[in-house]
């Protein structure tokens, strides 16, 4: 059975070396280190304990996922290469409960935004290190899916 709410957030990963050899080798670069740790400083005010922080195997996600807590999971599924549809899989969401951040790329993040919000899948776009958090609630019997917050670095 489903929790009368459960909040998914998506956090795109923070600003990146541009590359030319391998791509999840990439490293954040000094403006993305500062962008994560501002992100990671906010979500930690907010999220609730017990919370579960999942990153996809890309160096520039891990490395935004660790700004908020070292132990995140890494989960392949959240490549750059992944679907809307490999998002909700990690997440188990709605049916998993609780909060789950989910560090990963452009489009896939933006493509399950719409997805859930609208119903519709599209390219949306998402600012490096933004959060969408998103909560799947039960409203006179009948799901919802809320934007709770969308947060960008430049905001705080």
């Amino acid at each position: 059975m489903r929790s009368l709410k459960t909040n998914l957030i998506l956090w795109r990963h923070a600003e990146a070396e541009t590359g030319d050899g391998n791509d999840l080798e990439r490293w954040l670069t000094p403006k993305g280190q500062k962008q994560a740790a501002k992100m990671a400083q906010w979500l930690a005010a907010r999220l609730p304990d017990g919370s579960r922080v999942i990153a996809s195997a890309a160096l520039r996600a891990r490395q935004t996922a660790s700004a908020l807590t070292a132990a995140h999971e890494v989960d392949a599924r959240l490549n750059p290469d992944a679907s809307a549809n490999d998002y909700l899989a990690v997440a188990n969401w709605p049916d998993a409960g609780g909060t789950t951040v989910l560090v990963g790329h452009q489009p896939a993040i933006g493509r399950l935004a719409a997805r859930l919000l609208s119903g519709l899948e599209a390219d949306w776009s998402v600012k490096k290190g933004a959060v969408w958090w998103l909560q799947y609630r039960l409203r006179d019997g009948r799901p919802q899916t809320l934007l709770k917050t969308m947060m960008s670095p430049e905001q705080l």
